[in-house]
């Protein structure tokens, strides 16, 4: 454990990148080595070239057309090349290339890039095949000897280009574009953080660069604590660097910034689709006890009728804080209240903490003890640290023994309980008083033994990693699906659990940062997010409570959570008049369910991120770069939240193109800002012209009715453009063996006729029998034609055209007799 005054050099030393760096006495100087000239070249395996040097060697694999990997082995020998990063599953294809040698460079070119490797130095300079520039080594790879724990700082240096921009790195809480910023990665339970706070509780070592409308990433793999600088020392300088291990990284050519976080999640993973019920409304407090407020709760809810899927248990549901325990004074029978809980619709989602109490008649406690499963200290001892229940041993969720262990110990919730999803906290790891554990405890990581130098980053991912093994193998022969939340993670996470943005407080800048961490989460992978509505410190108002419910209804993870001694949060505690608008946008988030699965399954099956920022959707339009807080949901959904107090205007900038305002149905030309007006009742909100928007009716949980009907929104353009729907049942794994569909809508003009076709891939047959499409922005409608044939064509009652038809329709021929 670090002396106060020990951390506050290291505070000093950790970051600092220039020439030199201080050890820490505060005193030596430690300077800089470099790799010398490469003086040969082999070609190891048919995408790997190994380069030898006088002081290092580099492995250069050619992932894909898109992606190389570089690693550098300063002393000429690589470690093994393990990461909790990669996707084990993840299909490996190597792409052709060729190299060639000149005077001063090896050349390696695939049909997408060309990496130029510099043999005075082992500088790369990587450029299309046009030749266009798109980034090059600065000082490139070096490292400096770190003599506090042994071992090496790892160091590269590129070259920051004047109007060169940065994203990503996960859920940093600062400005979107991370120009001019240092940031460290270094998971950290940091309760009431600010915009100006860093680090924070996500380790995800990833950047997306855009060089002259070139999109390209970064991907550091190295779970050491690990820095990166986009020209904030240096102004001519980006670098990244660990404190530890070896310089391992992933260049990721778009050009398209959304291919580039595509191609990301390639590498370290995509989710599996959650059950429905997860994309629901969910309801958290710490904490709803004892079993009489629950059903008090639940049934409020049925009460008041405003939707809600999931109820979440914080730490007073067990027995001391004892994780896989139930407080029977206060839940006397947990399977009988969750059973009737569901009869309701509602679903549990309980917590769970990596401090196992030290308690010899505590059967988790024994277990672990009995077969070494916690972690140890350098010296023999076990690692104690005070959390919740008191002083706490924590399982070492790097060896997979105690992940097989950890994820059997869910049987009895899972199986004998009915719970349907876990919530694990506390797993930076957070220990009280000393912030984490010390650097000198010992992991396995996965037969790889290292100190918590190493293992911290990945704690967390390894903890929801066995969480959410351990309720697939439990609910997957119940035909279920798991539902895992947690708060800290490493790169890949997104393949084992949703996040939410950890301890957030009750203010307008909060509403401004989880919007702006939310985009960024999605951009770096981990789509499936969410923050604590309303702030989980401190009591919102009801102004604040409804604009953050707004912005929240458009984000994949939608919960409100509290503190209870900060005061309640649940929807009905405020003005009636707040109350109302609430209930609105949840029943709005119910009925837009169909839309936001889809954009699930886009994120699933390709990667795409689910929240897009301006610059991810039109990266070569300079005035999205520093746009903060309009974003895209899927692809046809713009939304922009109010972010001030009493306000009810703002301004907002719309990509080029047509929108529509969903309110008003106003057409609106893009490529400019606007000002919108929203009163407390709407949310600045705009539709691409050509979508296709599907909604259900809403309902008070999903699944609770069965429906005849569903409605497509449909928007006019006059271009061609492309939407789609995906369905399958919502719940189970019959989806993999086929039962599923996508159902692409194309729109097209042709003269005087707007045509809509769908075509379906695909077996599964969805319970409702026809389509409700209404039409807007065409101001005439003479007659619609279905697969041929005439149709009634009626209006609303605001005045809309709409058409009835079988949802298995190939055409439907709009004939115009008056263009918009």
């Amino acid at each position: 454990m670090e002396n106060q005054n020990e951390s506050q050099v290291n505070q000093q030393a950790d970051g600092f990148e220039g020439n030199y760096i201080e050890n820490f006495q505060g005193k030596a100087k430690e300077e800089e080595f470099f790799p010398g000239a490469i003086t040969s070249y082999e070609k190891i395996e048919d995408h790997m070239l190994m380069f030898y040097g006088e002081q290092s060697s580099m492995e250069l694999t050619v992932i894909s057309d898109y992606i190389l990997k570089f690693r550098f082995a300063h002393d000429g020998y690589f470690e093994d090349d393990f990461s909790y990063a990669i996707d084990p599953s993840y299909n490996f294809n190597p792409a052709q290339f060729d190299i060639a040698e000149t005077k001063d460079e090896y050349v390696i070119t695939t049909s997408k890039i060309t990496c130029h490797l510099f043999k005075d130095s082992f500088r790369t300079k990587i450029t299309d095949k046009a030749g266009n520039l798109i980034v090059e080594d600065e000082k490139g790879y070096h490292w400096k000897d770190e003599k506090r724990y042994g071992g090496n700082v790892v160091v590269t240096t590129k070259v920051c280009r004047e109007n060169e921009q940065f994203y990503g790195l996960g859920d940093k809480s600062t400005r979107l574009n991370l120009r001019n910023g240092r940031f460290e990665l270094w998971g950290t339970d940091c309760y009431g953080y600010t915009q100006d706070t860093d680090p924070v509780y996500k380790n995800i070592p990833f950047y997306l660069g855009l060089n002259n409308n070139i999109g390209y990433g970064i991907f550091l793999d190295n779970s050491f604590r690990t820095f990166f600088d986009f020209g904030g020392e240096r102004h001519g300088a980006t670098s990244f660097w660990a404190q530890g291990g070896e310089m391992r990284y992933y260049f990721i050519y778009g050009p398209e910034l959304m291919s580039v976080s595509e191609r990301y999640t390639l590498l370290t993973g995509r989710p599996e689709l959650p059950p429905m019920w997860a994309l629901g409304y969910q309801q958290s407090k710490w904490s709803y006890y004892p079993e009489t407020t629950v059903r008090e709760l639940a049934l409020k809810f049925r009460e008041m009728q405003i939707p809600c899927d999931v109820i979440h248990l914080d730490i007073d549901y067990m027995n001391g804080y004892r994780c896989f325990t139930w407080d029977k004074t206060r839940f006397p029978d947990p399977a009988k209240m969750i059973a009737d809980l569901r009869t309701q619709g509602f679903k549990i989602v309980v917590i769970i903490d990596p401090g196992i109490k030290v308690d010899k008649n505590y059967y988790v406690y024994k277990e672990g003890m009995d077969n070494d499963y916690f972690c140890i200290r350098a010296d023999g001892p076990k690692m104690k640290g005070s959390v919740w229940p008191g002083p706490c041993y924590f399982p070492d969720f790097t060896n997979p023994k105690v992940r097989t262990w950890w994820a059997g110990l869910y049987e009895g919730l899972m199986n004998d309980d009915g719970v349907a999803g876990v919530w694990n906290d506390m797993n930076e790891p957070a220990v009280f008083e000393e912030g984490s554990f010390p650097r000198d405890v010992r992991h396995d990581y996965d037969g790889h033994p290292c100190s918590h130098r190493k293992g911290h980053n990945v704690y967390g991912m390894q903890m929801a990693r066995a969480t959410y093994e351990g309720q697939k193998q439990f609910l997957k022969p119940q035909n279920k699906r798991p539902f895992t939340i947690s708060r800290s993670g490493y790169s890949g996470l997104q393949r084992f659990a949703s996040v939410w943005t950890g301890d957030n407080m009750a203010t307008w800048d909060h509403l401004r940062i989880a919007n702006t961490q939310c985009q960024r989460l999605s951009a770096s992978g981990i789509s499936f997010s969410g923050s604590d509505v309303g702030g989980f410190i401190g009591t919102p108002s009801g102004e604040l409570y409804v604009r953050w419910v707004q912005m929240a209804t458009f984000h994949p993870f939608f919960r409100t959570h509290s503190s209870g001694d900060h005061g309640d949060k649940e929807p009905w505690i405020f003005e009636k008049e707040f109350t109302d608008i609430v209930k609105k946008f949840i029943e709005f988030r119910y009925q837009l369910l169909p839309y936001i699965y889809t954009t699930f399954w886009q994120y699933a099956e390709r990667g795409t991120p689910m929240l897009k920022s301006l610059h991810m959707i039109t990266q070569e339009d300079e005035q999205t770069y520093y746009r903060e807080e309009e974003f895209f949901l899927g692809d046809n959904l713009l939304i922009c939240p109010m972010s001030l107090e009493s306000s009810i205007k703002r301004a907002v900038y719309l990509p080029k193109g047509k929108w529509y305002n969903y309110w008003n149905h106003e057409i609106v030309e893009g490529g400019q800002e606007i000002q919108v007006v929203a009163s407390l009742q709407e949310i600045p909100l705009f539709v691409k012209a050509g979508s296709i928007i599907p909604l259900q009716p809403s309902m008070q949980y999903t699944g609770q009715i069965s429906f005849d009907q569903l409605d497509l929104l449909v928007y006019y353009t006059e271009s061609s453009y492309t939407s789609e729907l995906y369905e399958d049942a919502g719940e189970g794994y019959d989806y993999l063996d086929g039962d599923k569909s996508l159902k692409t809508f194309k729109v097209v003009n042709e003269k005087d006729i707007f045509k809509i076709t769908q075509s379906i891939e695909g077996d599964f047959n969805p319970l409702y029998e026809s389509y409700k499409l209404t039409f807007f922005g065409i101001d005439k409608i003479s007659k619609v034609t279905v697969d041929g044939q005439g149709v009634d064509l009626e209006k609303d009652e605001k005045g809309n055209f709409y058409v009835t038809a079988l949802k298995d329709f190939n055409l439907i021929s709009v004939y115009k007799t008056k263009k918009p």
